[in-house]
């Protein structure tokens, strides 16, 4: 069995022809299922009216945490100029899931991921599937989060053009029923240049795009010194960097290579904006002080917003 084949027929993973009918999806167990229960995120076909809820969803942006999501997506209602219906106020959509946090801002969701590959992944299969569900157009899913910077300093935004593993090349490698099945970590080129278009002179930061590298853990798998274990020496690490860097990659985080490769493999048109919070050539500890993170971690948003906007044109 090839494992890597699409199972909707069609002759590629990320080339289906119009008469495919997962959409989104590629797996045909869903269309005989009575109800398809995204048990994560407290919504079902059956107990959901999807398309009426989610149907006018344009964009998909996902996130650290809970509470960033739910201030991006009141910051982005403002930025569109968008009312909510009288009687209503913002709320997270996820009821009594008790696992993410999703915010609907007119056709923008906002929703958390947590942290790493692992959390990440089961978000994005049940919002893959709730796109499809509602019968979306064309969603662009967005990644915004914060990294560890490589040769730019703080502050910097930085946006995604490729994502390479452990291997050093572009897959994100899946474990399924013993087997490890590789699929590209492709993002949407267009989507990259499009995203540096927004960005101004004026905006008294820095934005560049480059190839981000995808760590499993926070501390030896980023080749940091200040974990609770460490059996190499500086520098080791700072060889390791240093390659990195020859390769072309800016920024290290711990989500990139799923959110590719699963997004990539559902045809969608996605991308990456990420602020780096130090850079790891000159140390590993963060230590800027709240209120300069905070604004760091801004920056990203003030470009999404801006290419909304030009997407909705207003």
């Amino acid at each position: 069995m090839d494992l890597a084949s699409p199972s909707c027929g069609c002759m590629s993973t990320t080339e289906h022809s119009p008469e495919c009918p997962t959409g989104f999806i590629r797996n045909p167990h869903i269309a005989r299922m009575d109800e398809d229960f995204l048990y994560h995120l407290g919504l079902g076909t059956k107990t959901h009216n999807l398309p009426e809820m989610f149907g006018d969803v344009k964009f998909v942006i996902v996130g650290g945490t809970p509470k960033r999501m739910e201030n991006l997506a009141k910051y982005l209602l403002n930025e569109i100029k968008h009312k909510l219906p009288v009687g209503t106020q913002l709320s997270d959509l996820t009821g009594a899931a008790d696992r993410y946090s999703m915010y609907k801002a007119g056709p923008i969701i906002c929703v958390n991921h947590g942290m790493g590959n692992p959390s990440i992944s089961i978000l994005l299969h049940e919002l893959i599937k709730l796109v499809h569900h509602a019968k979306c157009k064309n969603p662009v899913f967005i990644r915004l989060g914060t990294c560890g910077g490589l040769g730019v300093p703080g502050g910097t935004v930085v946006i995604s053009d490729g994502v390479l593993n452990d291997k050093l090349n572009g897959e994100h490698e899946f474990k399924i029923l013993g087997n490890v099945v590789p699929r590209p970590t492709k993002l949407d080129a267009n989507l990259a240049q499009e995203l540096k278009a927004v960005a101004s002179p004026s905006d008294g930061f820095q934005t560049v795009i480059g190839k981000t590298y995808c760590a499993d853990d926070f501390y030896e798998g980023q080749g940091r010194l200040d974990g609770a274990f460490c059996d190499y020496q500086e520098a080791d690490k700072m060889r390791w960097l240093n390659m990195l860097q020859q390769r072309g990659v800016v920024n290290i985080e711990m989500e990139s290579s799923m959110f590719a490769a699963l997004t990539h493999n559902a045809g969608l048109k996605a991308g990456i904006i990420c602020a780096a919070i130090v850079n790891r050539l000159n140390g590993d500890q963060i230590t800027e002080t709240k209120e300069t993170l905070g604004e760091w971690q801004e920056r990203p948003a003030k470009l999404l917003a801006r290419y909304i906007r030009r997407q909705l044109g207003v």
